[in-house]
């Protein structure tokens, strides 16, 4: 992969769909021996398209510069045929990406980075239509629900995500846009052990002992009504570094493409957040912590 001038990576479509291909190897072969039995008859024949031909499509088009994904799959079958001899109609694949959800979760969770002590957390909201448009919004009632954020009110979800300090993914839960930032915190880092920082929103003296019971400590910053406390100068470091995981966030959404208010079902939201957050996890070069001389020098760990 190398970078466009619009800072975008390009794709190689070989290793893409090679590692793509060899997680449906040992994936589907387990699946299948975890289905269980119908008693209504059913046709089991192959498709002309492969479980790891259709995870590839949609996961490069959350890497490339479309916003269509109908204009982009669309241009790939009258200029990518050598890749993809057998492509059906834009409709046939549609229904195809049904089938996705288990797959492209299990994928996600396989390129999730490993802990390395030091651990952030946050969350983003993902809007799903207009604050105009909410009374006439069919898809999501029942799923979607009202929330604020820094920016204001939205009518939709919320992506927890929490990181460790070279970008990659360690954990992510998706909620309705009411739901408190601090209730997924225990069931993302349940595997996790270090420190982990997030924001004002976390503070919480109930979610700081439940964590640190299990060896993860919560540090967050203070609000303006707190009385001052006494913090160790690594981890006022490390607060000043949260804007990273923000940094995450941002390249989901503006890059990834996993916000967006068109989704004509709620299982396109799925398979199109989950493509974005797997995008995200091939790009070649993640946001990380950079040490400046000052910080370097305050924390003796010149090399």
């Amino acid at each position: 992969m190398f970078t466009r001038n619009d800072g975008r990576y390009l794709m190689d479509w070989d290793v893409l769909f090679c590692d793509v291909d060899d997680f449906c190897l040992e994936f589907e072969p387990q699946f299948q021996q975890r289905l269980l039995a119908s008693n209504t008859r059913s046709r089991s024949r192959d498709g002309k398209l492969s479980l790891s031909e259709i995870m590839t499509i949609v996961v490069a088009f959350q890497m490339s510069h479309y916003r269509d994904f109908k204009a982009f799959y669309n241009n790939l079958r009258e200029t990518g045929l050598d890749l993809f001899p057998d492509l059906v109609s834009y409709q046939r694949f549609n229904s195809l990406t049904s089938r996705l959800i288990v797959p492209l979760v299990g994928y996600l969770k396989s390129r999730f980075g490993t802990c390395s002590g030091i651990s952030f957390v946050d969350s983003t909201h993902l809007a799903v239509c207009g604050n105009k448009r909410i009374e006439r919004n069919r898809v999501f009632e029942g799923l979607a629900a009202r929330g604020r954020s820094t920016i204001g009110w939205f009518y939709g979800f919320k992506l927890h995500v929490v990181i460790n300090d070279c970008g990659e993914l360690l954990g992510i839960q998706l909620t309705p846009g009411n739901v408190d930032d601090r209730r997924p915190v225990p069931t993302m880092t349940r595997s996790l052990t270090g420190k982990l920082y997030g924001d004002k929103g976390y503070i919480s003296q109930a979610l700081f002992e439940d964590l640190f019971d299990r060896g993860l400590q919560l540090v967050t910053t203070i609000r303006k009504n707190m009385k001052p406390r006494i913090v160790l100068l690594w981890d006022k470091l490390m607060l000043r570094k949260r804007s990273l995981i923000e940094t995450v966030n941002d390249q989901l959404k503006n890059i990834c493409q996993v916000d967006h208010t068109r989704h004509r079902s709620v299982n396109g939201f799925i398979v199109n957040l989950l493509a974005g957050l797997i995008a995200y996890t091939h790009q070649p070069k993640k946001p990380s912590i950079r040490w400046d001389e000052n910080e370097k020098q305050q924390l003796a760990i010149i090399p």
